[in-house]
């Protein structure tokens, strides 16, 4: 057995009659049909919209509450060439959302500016200082992108001021709304958008369309990346934001993207969701992470290619800086949640450290769900100014954004999503919010809830994954949240190899089959999982399908990302030299080693092994209790029915056989009954034998061992076959006829030959199908006796 490392969660949409109906109506492979329907997609017009976007346009964007109020003020302001301030956010999204708001308006002749807060000296959103020097300038309108929601107060400044304050955002908005000139935003109260899940530069995108009049083609890419970037839901109009912006990307002419992904190495036609999500995003963002952000729109607005490529290297080497950071903090973390927050006391996790970079933190957190899967918040404190700046992560089941919000007390500033937030407390604050949040935790999540979850969308064979199924695939694309890139599980699958790859053997490649059908496979960063998968086994296997093309041959082939074993499992370290040469290679957990001679069980393999027994006999056998479910079995037995007792009772995930015997039987000659009845022959001719004096010289004449005379004379003395006088051996006159098995030593021989003919020298599969009939028969006879309990 081997367990899978998540829950694997299959989608339950299935429909044999839709999928045949869109394979049939669409011309489709099942796998896609069968991904569809998983998608809540089940006709053909909505899978035609989907796949190849008929029909499909952007909303109105007046239908969003305010928006004509909101482009009134703007088209007057840029009349009247009033001063506009965009004011937008540190990250990726917010970047974009300025991005796109400033090129818009800069198109329209309007007289404008950015602004984005410095997130270590103003932190996040609006604020009373920026917006006083805003005022001070000479800005009358103030324009958030990606932010806004929550500056109840920042909005009243505005107002006491005289500058106008357009909030355009798509966070969660709270209990009281911001008294503003407008907020646009798509599930504010009273909004009948009828697609709430834009991201920050979605909503910016919006008022962009409504200034322009048209949709803004050029503008999508930067919607595209944002999108993708904040981890909205990639359906409805998001999907056609991030699939029409990765088309323009992929032909882009904006300066400072080309600069980038020069930087990169990155050619623009190979752009999709993966560039942005693992390449585009994570420069952009750490930027706003380490210091000011104004040089990441700065490169997206530049057309001088002299300033776009010094920026672009900065971006380069403030992202660097920043993988190393977030490692280090990393490691300090995970050492503080082991050696002061025991998980069986923590559902939630909070941590934090003066000297974090607030900046990074929220990656931190993401890396410690991963680790730990608990709902995660990573702090900075300043102990000078008392205060506490983090990020904050959550798994399913734990809403973030709900749970935080029963602690506003203690929470001047925070705001996010149900899976991710930020804040802003007290250092004094800090333990009480760990307290309540636990409390919260233990009652809302349960064990199980603490086990991460992998949601496969179905279960399909390698007959129905070939090259023409996978690339068809390509069409669900770009992926995402609500869209995520398919998982599958491949059942009971063979393997025709296994191997261990890479130059620290940290991955693993495999050679999948079911008939005539055959899959490879590549495991990044399973390598560990060899030594726990046996010849035999049967694999589960769950991944995401790809295309591996070299010198112009393309194959499919999954990316393994866990594996299951559903049945026990026989690992064969026969033939071992030293027994205590291989017990750094069997698992200690929930294992017990099995000793049948104290000879084996030294002083030395005590102190190595840490659950042993010794059974030496019958009775010891039966009295054997077992609740671990990995046995290893050290050395010989001295009989099979030891062996075949210890197993009666006992329901294992895996037995290590190693079977040390120091000497064997198997290679000593074991005579068969023509060497005892040549023998005997022999000693009736000669009447006489001088056993000590000749009985080599008679080996050697036919070619038998010394060993080979001495066993078969004990055989015969028995059975009284024989008697000794003065050195001479002769045969008994008047025995009584009897089988050489009455003869004890016979009998011993024997069954120690066929003993470690089948427990030694059998082959892997000869000795699993042995156990695999004892384990049987032991499930058969616990079954038998339970139906009469």
């Amino acid at each position: 057995m081997l367990r899978s490392k998540t829950r694997w969660i299959t989608q339950n949409n299935q429909s044999e009659a839709i999928v045949a109906e869109l394979v049939q109506q669409l011309n489709i492979t099942p796998l896609v049909a069968s991904l569809l329907v998983n998608r809540g997609i089940r006709t053909v017009a909505e899978a035609q919209e989907f796949l190849f976007d008929h029909n499909q346009e952007f909303h109105d964007p007046y239908l969003l509450l305010h928006m004509e109020t909101a482009v009134e003020r703007i088209r007057t302001a840029i009349n009247k060439e009033e001063q506009i301030l965009i004011f937008g956010d540190y990250d990726c999204d917010g970047v974009t959302s300025t991005t796109v708001m400033m090129k818009a308006l800069e198109d329209l002749g309007a007289n404008v500016q950015f602004y984005i807060p410095n997130r270590f000296t103003e932190g996040y959103g609006p604020n009373e200082a920026a917006f006083r020097y805003a005022a001070s300038i000479g800005i009358n309108l103030i324009i958030t992108v990606d932010t806004g929601i929550a500056a109840v107060h920042e909005a009243n400044i505005a107002k006491e001021l005289g500058v106008d304050l357009i909030i355009t955002d798509h966070h969660e908005p709270g209990p009281e709304l911001p008294d503003a000139y407008a907020i646009i935003h798509p599930k504010i109260p009273g909004s009948t958008y009828p697609f709430h899940e834009l991201a920050g530069v979605g909503v910016s995108f919006k008022v962009a369309h409504a200034l322009y009049g048209e949709v803004p083609e050029h503008l999508l890419q930067f919607a595209a990346i944002g999108t993708i970037a904040d981890l909205v839901s990639l359906t409805g109009e998001n999907r056609l934001i991030a699939k029409r912006g990765i088309k323009k990307l992929r032909q882009t002419s904006n300066v400072g993207l080309k600069a980038l992904l020069k930087q990169m190495n990155v050619e623009a036609n190979a752009i999709d969701e993966e560039t942005i999500g693992f390449m585009i995003a994570p420069r952009i963002n750490a930027v706003g992470r380490l210091d000011s952000a104004d040089p990441a729109v700065e490169l997206l607005l530049t057309d001088d290619e002299e300033m776009a490529g010094p920026l672009a290297l900065e971006m380069e080497d403030i992202n660097k800086e920043r993988q190393s950071i977030v490692n280090k903090i990393t490691e300090e973390a995970v050492e503080q949640v082991e050696s002061q927050f025991p998980l069986e006391e923590n559902r939630v996790i909070i941590v934090g450290k003066e000297g974090w970079n607030p900046g990074v933190v929220g990656i931190v957190a993401s890396r410690l769900v991963e680790k730990f899967y608990r709902p995660t918040i990573v702090l900075g404190f300043d102990e000078e100014k008392g205060i506490a700046k983090g990020s904050a992560r959550s798994i399913a089941g734990f809403d973030l954004y709900k749970n935080l919000s029963t602690c506003r007390d203690i929470l001047p500033h925070f705001g996010g999503h149900p899976m991710a937030a930020g804040m802003t407390l007290q250092l004094e604050n800090v333990n009480e919010l760990r307290q309540r949040l636990n409390r919260l935790a233990f009652e809302q999540l349960q064990e199980e809830d603490l086990i991460p979850l992998t949601s496969v969308d179905g279960s399909f064979t390698l007959g129905e994954l070939n090259l023409e199924a996978i690339q068809e695939m390509q069409q669900l694309a770009p992926f995402g949240v609500d869209n995520v890139k398919p998982k599958v599980v491949l059942n009971n699958t063979e393997m025709e190899s296994i191997r261990k790859i890479g130059a620290n053997q940290n991955h693993l490649k495999i050679l999948l089959k079911q008939g005539e059908d055959k899959l490879d496979g590549i495991g990044f960063g399973i390598g560990d999982l060899y030594e726990h998968i046996s010849p035999s086994a049967k694999l589960d296997i769950l991944g995401q399908l790809s295309i591996n093309e070299w010198n112009n041959i393309k194959k499919a082939q999954i990316f393994i990302q866990d594996i299951m074993v559903k049945t026990w499992q026989l690992f064969d370290y026969r033939g071992a030299l030293q027994v205590e040469k291989i017990v750094d290679k069997i698992p200690k957990k929930d294992s017990i080693w099995i000793f049948f001679q104290q000879d084996t069980l030294n002083a030395e393999m005590e102190k190595q092994v840490p659950n042993y027994l010794l059974v030496e006999t019958m009775e010891q056998a039966a009295a054997f209790s077992c609740k671990e479910k990995v046995m290893v079995l050290a050395d010989f037995p001295k009989n099979i029915d030891i062996v075949k007792q210890l197993l009666s009772n006992v329901e294992l995930e895996r037995i290590y056989a190693v079977f040390y015997k120091q000497q064997s039987d198997y290679f000593s000659t074991m005579p068969t009954r023509e060497h005892f009845k040549w023998f005997y022959g022999f000693l009736a001719k000669q009447g006489k034998f001088h056993y000590e004096k000749y009985r080599n010289e008679l080996a050697k004449r036919q070619g038998w061992s010394n060993e080979t005379i001495v066993f078969m004379t004990k055989v015969f003395f028995e059975l009284n076959f024989v008697t000794m006088e003065n050195g001479f051996i002769s045969l008994n006159k008047n025995t009584d006829r009897k089988d050489l098995t009455e003869s004890p030593s016979f009998q011993q021989k024997q069954a120690q030959f066929t003993l470690e003919k089948d427990l030694i020298y059998s082959s892997y599969e000869q000795l699993k199908n042995w156990f695999d009939r004892i384990l049987k028969k032991s499930v058969h006879n616990e079954e038998e006796v339970k139906k009469w309990i």
